[in-house]
Parts: structure tokens; C-alpha cells; sequence
């Protein structure tokens, strides 16, 4: 919805919730004293502040209020961290205050709020998901256990690589990379492909199509946000189409449950030795930490869509940015040819002897982090942060966006320069605040284990079997490196190449 339709729904409901927002006023002002920002205007606030790209917007605000600012988003307060320090105060030092969340309406669709461990409240509900995701998804165990299947989908997108290499086709690799992704966690968590990335079909691309269709409407602006008194009506069509995307996922899922349950009620019981196994172990043997089907469904729905989604943003994003720095794809180059021997298959294992790669990695993190707001925290009381009152209940966000493009955190932050990781321990697991694309605190994203893995294989395994070019006679300097904002960061322009196998 563009700029001037928002503000024709928002100017004739004004009527109905002045009132509404008057009162709401009143509640959370009284006397306090909240951080600095920008005059809103009457009933909308800040809205129209943030333009098409928020975290860029949300940046150049947090350079006149300062790194923790208040906006007013119709009659929603929203409280914006721009700095590591502060983002370590509200998340690490008054994480219990910050640790809830305030959930988007959309995401209430299915119910998918009561269930999924990336918006339930942390209570006991939260930690029974944590419990299972920490010990059954993504233990060490667990991920080791289903390596052999990771390593099967990496060289089927090698395999597809390779026979576009030697037709001389170029093709998305962002496309590529999503499909192999979705069928690498589809068998970490069922044993099953649930793409076919050459030969697509019907129920294939259903799926994409589902998947692609909750990330579009999850990062759409929705008035209902800006004023929950309109949720009722839903004057978008934003939550009825989440319901229809949410719906069908939820019934492959429950599908694919009842067949693996089916199977093993039978004489002949194949182990699979994936995600669906152990769940369905924990029913049968733990009982204090069983999960219901419900459950079940909903965090194989948050798996999913935050997982595929987000990793395979970044590994486009790493491929883009090396394509437009050929020295340092050089240097990823060397340094796999270095560690790993020609034809030698690139495994797991490899990746801490990668450490050039590594730096690569935590670089684009720095520079386009997927979830560039990340997910939107709630303030449970009132708190004084830095001498300015955080009022109950106010939405904050973290911009982790700014804060790698920070000059006085990073030395030339708009270059991609990989080498300046060599030089520091700093880690993207929720200790170093200058880098926390996956989170920090309570609410880390727990799916961080599974994603370090990926990213680094797939990515040096693309880089050590094939030498790259851009498509369509592009040259590093005119890749459009333009940014559009949603749930994840994507690129504006799909990445088109060309792949030479190095054999």
C-alpha cells in the first residue's frame, strides 16, 4: 500500500479512534519523560517517517534524537535502540522487562501467536520450546546426526550448478539457493524433500508459492498495527490472507505428522533419525517435556519460514558482495584451494578452519542483516533507560541495521572489508551487541546453530567448486546493491550469474 492510500484509510477512520488515542495519551504520558524524537503529527504520529526502507529512515532519525529515541506509530508508542550500549541494557541487563513481545496481527493468524516460540511470552509454554529446540532441533547431537542429509541437498544444487555451467546458462542463484535450503531444513526435520529444484511440480511449487506468500504479508505495513482498535475489520485483507497461507502449512505439517506417527504404529518401522524423531521420542518417553501436536505443527510453521527465508537472504547477499569485490572473492577462493584439497568435498567440520570465510560471513552480517529491525520486543513495566522513562507496554525496536553502519563502532562502515574480523574476536552469538543480527538474550534465535552451518558450507562449497560471473555483461561496479525491506532484507534486483566449474 503506498503513501497516499495509507493516509486516505488512516484520515477517514480518524474519527472513530480519536478518542481511542486521546485516552491512550493520557495513559502512557503522564509526566513521564521519554527519550527524544521527532514531533508527531496528530492520530498518525510518525508513521509516514518511515518511508519505504524503516531501518534506513529509523537510522538517519537516530543521528538527531540519539541512540534510543520515542516515535509514535499511530497510537502505538515505539521506543528505537540504534547503539550497542543500549541494546545490551534492554536486552541483556533488563532482558526479563524486554523479553516479551508485541506480535503484529498477522502473525496472530492460525492462532500462531498462542504457539510459536518466537512470539509466546516466556513462560512455561516458552521454555518447554526453548527445552526442545535446544536438546531435539539444535543440539549438537541432533545436527551431526542429520549432517549425511545436508551434505545429499548441498550436491544436488551443485549437481544443478554444474549442469547450467556446462549448457553456459545463467540463472538466479537466489532462487537456487532458497529451494536447496528449504529441502535441506525439510529433511533435517522430516527425511523429505518438499521441493524439486529441477523438475518442479505441482505440490512443489504450492509450497514455495505458501512459503513466499507468508513472507510477502508478514512484511507489509498494516494499519491494524499503527491502531489495534481495527483489527476487527482488517482493512487490508493483510490477516485473511495470512490465515489462507498459515492454514495450508499448517495441514502439510500435520499431515506429514500423522503419516511419520501412522508408520510407526506399524510392524515395520523406518528410522529416520530427523527433528520429527526425536518430537516424537520426547512424547514417548518424557513426558514432562511432551509436545502437543499443535505444538508441533506450529514450530515446524516457525522453522520454516524464519529459517529458509532468512538463510538464504544472507548466503545471496555473501555471493553479491563477493561478486562486487573480486579481491576478496580471491582471498575465499585461496583460501579454500589452501585448507581444502581440489575435488575434496567441503564438510561441516571444514568451517573452523575457514576463518577468511568466517569474516566474510560476520561482514554481511554486519552490513545486511536479515531481520534489519529484528522482531519487535515489549516493555512489561515501566524502566528508566539512560534517564529516560521506556513506559509499560511500549513497542521497542532494535535497529541492528545502524548499528553496523555506525562510524564511531566500524572504521569505513559502508565498505566490505572482511579483514577487519581478523583482527577482533567479535561473534554473532549474542555476546559482542555490535553484532547481533540473530538477536540477543532471552530471545536469541535459536536457530543460530543450524544457520552457521549452512551458510558457511553451502557458501564455500559454491565458491570451491565453481569461478563466478555476473550475467548480462554487468561488471562489479554497477551490481545494484539497493535494498527492499520486509521480514527479511532481500535485494532489489534478483542476482543473476553465471557459474564455470573449476574442475
Amino acid at each position: 500500500m503506498d503513501h497516499q492510500t495509507l493516509l486516505l484509510v488512516i484520515s477517514f477512520v480518524s474519527a472513530t479512534i480519536l478518542i481511542f488515542i486521546l485516552r491512550k495519551s493520557n495513559q502512557t504520558q503522564n509526566s513521564t519523560k521519554l527519550p527524544p524524537g521527532p514531533k508527531p503529527l496528530p492520530i498518525i504520529g510518525n508513521i509516514l517517517e518511515l518511508g519505504k526502507n524503516p531501518h534506513k529512515a529509523l537510522t538517519k532519525l537516530s543521528k538527531i534524537y540519539g541512540p534510543i529515541m520515542t516515535l509514535k506509530l499511530g497510537s502505538i508508542t515505539t521506543i528505537v535502540i540504534s547503539s550497542p550500549q543500549v541494546a545490551k541494557q534492554v536486552l541483556h541487563d533488563n532482558s526479563q522487562i524486554f523479553s516479551n513481545r508485541t506480535v503484529p496481527h498477522a502473525i496472530s493468524a492460525v492462532d500462531h501467536d498462542k504457539f510459536s516460540v518466537g512470539w509466546v511470552p516466556t513462560l512455561n509454554l516458552w521454555k518447554k520450546l526453548r527445552k526442545s529446540c535446544a536438546t531435539k532441533v539444535f543440539s549438537t547431537k541432533m545436527l551431526d546426526s542429520t549432517r549425511n542429509l545436508r551434505q545429499q541437498k548441498l550436491q544436488e544444487l551443485l549437481d544443478y550448478v554444474n549442469e547450467k555451467s556446462n549448457k553456459g546458462e545463467v540463472f538466479d542463484i537466489g532462487e537456487a539457493v532458497f529451494t536447496n535450503v528449504l529441502n535441506s531444513i525439510s529433511n533435517t526435520l522430516f527425511s523429505m524433500d518438499l521441493a524439486h529444484s529441477t523438475v518442479p511440480d505441482e505440490k512443489s511449487q504450492e509450497f514455495k508459492t505458501i512459503i513466499w506468500g507468508i513472507m510477502e504479508e508478514a512484511g507489509k505495513p498494516n494499519i491494524s498495527d499503527f491502531f489495534p482498535i481495527l483489527r476487527p475489520l482488517d482493512p487490508q485483507g493483510l490477516y485473511a490472507r495470512m490465515t489462507n497461507h498459515m492454514k495450508k502449512l499448517c495441514e502439510i505439517f500435520d499431515g506429514i505428522i500423522e503419516e511419520r506417527i501412522r508408520s510407526r504404529s506399524s510392524k515395520v518401522v523406518e528410522v529416520c533419525n530427523d527433528v520429527l524423531d526425536s518430537l516424537l521420542n520426547i512424547n514417548i518417553g518424557e513426558a514432562t517435556s511432551e509436545l502437543s501436536r499443535s505444538e508441533m505443527v506450529h514450530l515446524f510453521l516457525d522453522l520454516f519460514v524464519a529459517g529458509i527465508d532468512t538463510t538464504s537472504s544472507i548466503i545471496e547477499w555473501i555471493i553479491a558482495e563477493l561478486l562486487r569485490n573480486p579481491d576478496k572473492l580471491t582471498k575465499v577462493r585461496k583460501e579454500l584451494c589452501q585448507t581444502i584439497g581440489k575435488g575434496e568435498t567441503i564438510e561441516e567440520s571444514h568451517i573452523f578452519k575457514l576463518p577468511f570465510l568466517q569474516a566474510v560471513v560476520k561482514e554481511t552480517f554486519r552490513l545486511h542483516p536479515p531481520i534489519p529491525l529484528l522482531l519487535p520486543h515489549k516493555c512489561d513495566e515501566l524502566v528508566n533507560i539512560l534517564g529516560f522513562n521506556v513506559p509499560k507496554n511500549a513497542q521497542v525496536l532494535v535497529n541492528v541495521w545502524a548499528m553496523g553502519r555506525d562510524p564511531t563502532i566500524w572504521k569505513n562502515p559502508d565498505m566490505f572489508a572482511p579483514e577487519r574480523f581478523l583482527e577482533c574476536d567479535i561473534n554473532y552469538k549474542g555476546n559482542n551487541f555490535e553484532l547481533i543480527p540473530f538477536g540477543a538474550g532471552k530471545r536469541i534465535c535459536p536457530g543460530l546453530p543450524l544457520a552457521h552451518r549452512t551458510m558457511h558450507l553451502m557458501v564455500a562449497s559454491l565458491l570451491h567448486n565453481f569461478e563466478w560471473n555476473l550475467a548480462d555483461g554487468l561488471i562489479p561496479e554497477q551490481l545494484n546493491m539497493d535494498e527492499q525491506f520486509g521480514l527479511t532484507l532481500k535485494r532489489v534486483q534478483p542476482l543473476r550469474v553465471q557459474a564455470i566449474s573449476s574442475a
